[in-house]
């Protein structure tokens, strides 16, 4: 509640004229029962009629005011609930940012859409529920309480027992409906992730027939999330039930209590205070059944208030603020005794890691499956922070460095380049706004990319698709290629840039990449070792320790593990 409350803060003048609007266009709730008493009071004492055309003249006024009021709360509660969706979104977009890789690849990306689309979703809906059907409850019950006050004020004891009945049903359904939410929000979460698996795993799914094995995993979860679902709809269903019945039954007692205080002269009540009394005891259990109502919409808000705040308080933050930029990058790396193990690993992934590499050289990692090779390029691009020992970047320990800095001159080429759903020209220039016409034809041409790019419909502007679905994986990889040559890095590193792609594309990208690392200082892990053959020195991995280092031909020559792995490949 208090982080929903800092939450509103900079909308409370907005908040306070929506409240105003919304109380003056809600009068007619708790006014039209005291209108209808007075009337029925003048046509039954035969009072004058001027007080009957008084009394219509009010009723008037009050609905006509209505529609002007009730434009105006809609305009500002809108800005306020509106403002807030963006700003949370923006906020949470901008802490994803910040977050560590590792943090992502714990959460994934299924789980992290939910909290960035549903659950700011179901704070804009809490919000506009208790800002519409809460405040009316709200005036309405304080209407309603105080003309029976100044009216018939014997009644007020009795209208004040829907209060105890009220605070003991909501702290019932709040207990309960707590935790059915939160073991809903879990299980759809669980749905989001398995359904981004399933539509990750399509191409595989059909290729070997086994959409129905598909379905059988999905369907496990979709059954927690509909069992789920029943015991919360259960415990929203019981609690219904529960104020209807307890409300009803005060309601009845009301109107008898009225009719036999009038009709016994107990207490000055006329025929118009009993319909008063009837109709605001209507309108106060009705109101109170509204606030009843709310709880399972406020705390599914409040859960999802939670959730974000997961995000927005996870601690696995990349921190650079403070920290020295760099701000000339040579591309001199230096590992001094680097080591690092993964939480719960049973051996370190990389240890007692030493290598120097001057400005412009090309490092090819190589060694068998869970070797360190992943963990080094992560390594040296700050993804991860060394566990032991340090890197140095052109002589300076890169715990020192605003690491944001550094990557603005490091272009990274994996295996399978990621586009998103928009132009070539868009995914080329990603991040670089000023780039001339002149410059991305040329970054094209020089990845092999400007023939297959002219020939397209609309050349540069043509949607690639979502990932770039609408292009072949080695259109693909030259068109990252492309983005790397426009940022000009001084670092590259290419993750099995060629391996997922057949041999003509192969030669097309693999001359592009000549071009690339032209100059630049790149880290190049690759599988197949007849790729690595032009590389300045080759650094064989085991077991997360440097085995040996050297060119390409001393190592054949040498015998040792990269002889073996190049025995095995050409045969």
């Amino acid at each position: 509640m208090r982080t929903t409350i800092r939450l509103l803060a900079p909308g409370r003048w907005r908040i306070a004229v929506a409240t105003l609007a919304f109380a003056a266009k809600d009068s007619p709730v708790w006014l039209l029962p005291l209108l209808t008493a007075n009337i029925i009071d003048v046509v039954v004492g035969h009072r004058p009629i001027v007080q009957l055309w008084l009394n219509a003249a009010v009723l008037v006024l009050i609905l006509v005011q209505n529609a002007p009021m009730h434009l105006l709360w809609v305009r500002q509660m809108s800005l306020v609930v509106r403002h807030l969706g963006t700003d949370l979104r923006s906020a949470l977009a901008g802490r994803l940012q910040q977050l560590s890789i590792s943090f992502h690849t714990k959460a994934g990306a299924s789980l992290l859409q939910t909290k960035v689309v549903r659950d700011v979703e179901n704070v804009e809906l809490m919000l506009q529920q208790v800002a519409q059907s809460g405040t009316s409850a709200v005036l309405a019950l304080v209407g309603a309480l105080s003309l029976t006050a100044v009216r018939v004020p014997q009644f007020v004891p009795l209208f004040l027992l829907v209060v105890p009945c009220t605070a003991g049903l909501v702290a019932m359904v709040r207990r309960r409906s707590g935790v059915r939410n939160e073991e809903f929000r879990l299980r759809m979460e669980d749905l989001s992730a398995r359904v981004d698996e399933m539509a990750q795993l399509m191409p595989i799914t059909r290729a070997h027939a086994l959409e129905q094995e598909a379905v059988h995993r999905l369907r496990g979860i979709v059954e927690e999330v509909r069992s789920a679902g029943m015991r919360l709809d259960q415990v929203n269903g019981r609690f219904g039930a529960a104020s209807w019945l307890t409300y009803q039954l005060l309601a009845a007692a009301c109107l008898v209590g009225a009719g036999w205080t009038a009709w016994t002269g107990f207490a000055p009540v006329s025929a118009g205070d009993v319909v008063l009394l009837s109709a605001y005891f209507a309108v106060l259990t009705g109101s109170v059944i509204g606030l009843l109502g709310l709880a399972p919409i406020v705390t599914k808000g409040l859960e999802s208030i939670r959730s974000i705040g997961e995000v927005m308080s996870a601690p696995d933050l990349e921190r650079n603020e403070g920290k020295q930029p760099a701000s000339r990058v040579r591309g001199a790396v230096t590992l001094q005794n680097v080591g690092y193990r993964y939480p719960d690993a049973a051996r370190p992934a990389l240890a007692n890691v030493n290598l120097d590499v001057r400005s412009g050289e090309t490092i090819a990692f190589v060694g068998p499956s869970g070797s360190g090779k992943s963990t080094m390029l992560n390594l040296l691009i700050g993804f991860i922070r060394p566990a032991e020992g340090r890197i140095l970047l052109d002589g300076t320990d890169m715990d020192t460095i605003d690491l944001r800095t550094y990557r603005q001159r490091v272009s990274v080429v994996p295996q399978e380049s990621v586009l998103f759903d928009g132009s070539i020209w868009d995914n080329v220039t990603y991040g670089q706004r000023d780039l001339t016409e002149e410059t991305v034809t040329q970054a094209l041409r020089d990845a092999n990319a400007l023939e297959f790019v002219e020939r397209l419909p609309h050349s540069w502007d043509t949607l690639v698709g979502e990932r770039g679905a609408l292009l072949s994986g080695g259109q693909r990889q030259r068109l990252a290629i492309a983005r790397a040559l426009v940022r000009d890095p001084k670092v590259l590193l290419l993750d099995e840039a060629t391996s997922a792609l057949d041999s003509e594309s192969e030669a097309l990208v693999q001359q592009a990449l000549t071009r690339l690392m032209r100059g630049r200082t790149t880290f190049v892990v690759a599988h197949r070792l007849a790729t690595v053959r032009t590389a300045d020195r080759v650094a064989v991995l085991a077991e997360g320790r440097l085995a040996e280092l050297g060119t390409y031909e001393e190592l054949v020559a040498l015998g040792g593990l990269f002889a073996r792995l190049h025995s095995l490949q050409r045969a």
